[in-house]
């Protein structure tokens, strides 16, 4: 069983913490000598010198061995072991619990249980506990000057672990609570962080679209012009007067969204202008390609059952559309959809027999960020920017989507999968 838990979630700052344990190095070892040299309380110090001496070896590894800043949970957990179980033979050969630093021994256990996962905080606290039990009735007199010895009773002996352990309790009880509300503060902040990055994303592409518009114009108007000269040419054949009216109707289409986009970038398009179910979505946006493309398409319906009907999405329109483009781009003869419920949830599942995403760009989950490229000279000169996969997943992930890339198992090419649970997907 995996006993503790190492995530990014759970860790320690290196810095600080090595600092720290120096402090405590420094501390050990003035009270040895003060006691030793300067109070003459007389008593067997070298063990001791030797325990905190593996102690400032173990700091000087973590300091100048360990690169990372931030040390992940297990090793953590590691050092923090060891810095209970050194207080431990410390106060075993000074005093044990009648010991006035033996408050000092419950400090790791409450360190770890701010920065460190519940799991690992328990196995140092039974730790301790088990410690502060031993040292009630198994220890080293604690040193003391001539014959003056010191004597409590038992009931006394007694209270001072348990009032320690009351102690311990409380404290590791409000640090988890107070290390997991800043962990939960973090992950909204970095959350906003993310989103408002995206936001500035679209917010520039928006600009870059716009300018893109008003540039295109010109040459658009060109390809209109001789389009229709040369329909006016050779309408007659009829070899070239389907493509020809294809080419004229498209450019005009193409026309329009630009000058709505010049006067307007915010006007939706009348692509898919009612209400519909995600079946119908695919339907439609598939037909529009299938007028440009001598792909072929084929929609998978087997456990699509139940359709929501959705409220009509600009966003959610596009999201796929760009995907399904991808997919007409990319692929070699076939694009497939499959829709599924499962679960209540509603799955969309866009695969191509293309050369799949790039392996290093899948291995570093970055697929879905704007402005990437594959280190792998194969796919750089089959590659965009990822702009167009960047603004598909934000636009879905607006609307309550989850989005997953791969390559597919069975075709190789890449495979897309949207997610979207069924109570979300009522919410649109």
């Amino acid at each position: 069983m995996r006993f503790i838990d190492n995530t990014d979630d759970f860790t320690l700052n290196r810095t600080t913490y090595v600092n720290l344990r120096w402090i405590a190095f420094i501390g050990q070892i003035s009270s040895i000598f003060v006691v030793e040299f300067i109070l003459n309380f007389k008593f067997n110090y070298l063990p001791c010198l030797t325990i905190i001496g593996f102690g400032v070896i173990t700091n000087i590894f973590l300091q100048f061995k360990i690169k990372e800043n931030q040390i992940n949970g297990f090793l953590s957990s590691i050092y923090l072991t060891y810095d209970i179980l050194q207080l431990g033979f410390l106060f075993f050969l000074t005093g044990g619990i009648k010991n006035p630093f033996i408050f000092l021994i419950i400090i790791p256990a409450v360190f770890s249980s701010q920065y460190l996962s519940i799991k690992s905080s328990i196995i140092l606290v039974v730790l301790t506990i088990s410690i502060l039990i031993l040292l009630t009735f198994f220890y080293f007199e604690l040193p003391h000057p001539g014959e003056i010895h010191f004597h409590v009773p038992n009931y006394y002996l007694y209270a001072i672990p348990t009032s320690i352990l009351i102690g311990l309790l409380f404290l590791v009880y409000f640090a988890v609570k107070f290390g997991e509300e800043n962990r939960k503060r973090k992950k909204a902040i970095d959350k906003i962080q993310e989103i408002m990055a995206k936001e500035n994303e679209l917010l520039s592409l928006g600009g870059q679209a716009a300018a893109a518009a008003h540039s295109l114009g010109t040459p658009l108007s060109t390809i209109l012009l001789t389009a229709k000269e040369l329909q006016k040419e050779f309408g007659d054949n009829t070899k070239l007067k389907k493509d020809l009216d294809l080419l004229v109707s498209q450019s005009n289409r193409c026309s329009e969204i630009l000058k709505k986009l010049s006067l307007n970038p915010k006007i939706n398009d009348e692509f898919i202008n009612t209400n519909l179910n995600l079946r119908d979505y695919i339907d439609e946006i598939v037909r529009s390609f299938e007028e440009i493309s001598a792909k072929k398409f084929n929609i998978i319906l087997d456990e699509f059952k139940n359709p929501i009907n959705i409220g009509k999405s600009t966003e959610i329109i596009y999201g796929l559309r760009n995907f399904i483009g991808n997919a007409n781009k990319f692929s070699k003869k076939k694009i497939e959809i499959s829709l599924l419920n499962k679960k209540n949830s509603t799955f969309v599942k866009i695969s191509d027999d293309g050369d799949g995403f790039p392996k290093d760009l899948i291995k570093s989950e970055k697929l879905g960020e704007p402005y990437i490229r594959s280190f792998n000279s194969i796919n750089s000169k089959h590659q965009g920017l990822g702009l167009g996969t960047f603004i598909g997943k934000t636009l879905l992930e607006k609307n309550f989507a989850t989005v997953k890339f791969n390559n597919s198992e069975f075709t190789g090419g890449a495979e897309v999968t949207i997610e979207w649970k069924d109570k979300d997907l009522k919410k649109i």
